[in-house]
């Protein structure tokens, strides 16, 4: 058996900034209301008449991660990618990034599991790394959010959090079992899926509703019942970030860096206070570009690589919980 190592590491975002201002002048809201719930300030929606989509960006984001790892193209053997927000309902992104980056005919897959997808995707590469099926897998999460909110009033309460944006990492073979990726660890309750979800379209809410949905239909925009999800996340994020530690013979004074999904600033700061972690421990840009799904733990992992906060040797927890419900860890030797 062998260990995967992450080698490189990439993101996109795109240029617009929209402000918690700029939403005030789209809906009843204000920055002091957004910010206290959510902690967010900005976040980056992609402009219209512009090229991007889920699959643009994330091979945007996988470029630089390719050239930062030192491979090429040419070395990568599987893509994995991970979105809620595919540019078609069929085919996936993965096979269209192959396409964007004149990749070799590798296998593809698209990982739907909205804010864990990203944990779940690199589970599934590292999996496929361990058992020796694969040297080079490129694992990509992206999201378009912008293009299905609704940004007025009503909305308000799941618009304000979301951003677009996208990110990209090169996982790769690592000979000694005591480096990279040490454990992963996944969990979903599906009872739960109807407290954050988006019901249409789907095949039993296809064409002909769509053709005929009246303007108060709500199915087609996101719902989340916040309170409850909060209440889940604090406790499921707590129980995964244990589960991985424990696997590895760690306590929570050996986290040198917590990377967790960035859905609410104050999950975050609930979690690092019941671990007892300093600010240096924990990263988060929330802040600046709201909750992207799945891309949300890739772009901060790699931002916080390039602001050299992560250092080899360190032991690197990502953590994450979203709809499904699902949730996930990873522990990382760095």
């Amino acid at each position: 058996m062998y260990n995967s190592k992450i080698i490189g590491l990439g993101k996109y975002l795109p240029e617009n900034v929209v402000t918690n201002d700029d939403l005030s002048k789209m809906m009843d809201t204000n920055d002091e209301w957004i910010q206290e719930r959510t902690g967010i300030e900005e976040r980056r929606w992609i402009k219209e008449g512009t090229d991007d989509t889920s699959a643009v960006m994330g091979a945007k984001a996988a470029r630089m991660a390719i050239e930062r790892s030192g491979l090429t193209k040419d070395d990568i053997d599987f893509i994995v990618f991970a979105t809620m927000t595919p540019d078609y309902y069929f085919p996936g992104c993965g096979v269209q990034v192959q396409d964007m980056l004149d990749i070799k005919n590798v296998g593809a897959i698209d990982i739907r599991n909205q804010c864990s997808g990203f944990v779940y995707a690199i589970s599934v590469a590292d999996q496929f790394i361990k058992t020796g099926m694969y040297k080079n897998i490129l694992v990509v999460g992206a999201e378009y959010h912008s293009n299905g909110l609704d940004k007025s009033t009503r909305g308000r309460g799941v618009t304000v959090i979301f951003g677009d944006g996208a990110g990209a990492c090169v996982l790769s073979r690592e000979e000694d079992t005591t480096k990279g990726i040490l454990s992963t660890h996944l969990h979903s309750e599906g009872k739960y899926a109807d407290k954050l979800i988006v019901e249409a379209p789907s095949i039993k809410h296809w064409v002909p509703q769509i053709m005929e949905a009246e303007e108060e239909d709500l199915s087609y925009f996101p719902f989340m019942d916040g309170t409850f999800v909060f209440k889940h996340a604090v406790i499921r994020f707590s129980e995964v970030i244990i589960e991985g530690l424990t696997k590895n013979g760690l306590q929570k004074e050996d986290i040198d860096m917590l990377i967790p999904h960035q859905a609410n600033l104050r999950i975050a700061q609930f979690i690092q206070k019941k671990f007892a972690l300093r600010d240096d421990q924990v990263f988060n840009n929330i802040m600046k570009y709201g909750n992207t799904t799945a891309a949300s733990v890739i772009i901060a992992l790699t931002e916080a690589w390039e602001q050299d906060k992560i250092k080899e040797g360190d032991n690197v927890v990502l953590a994450a919980f979203g709809s499904g419900f699902t949730w996930g860890s990873v522990i990382i030797k760095w």
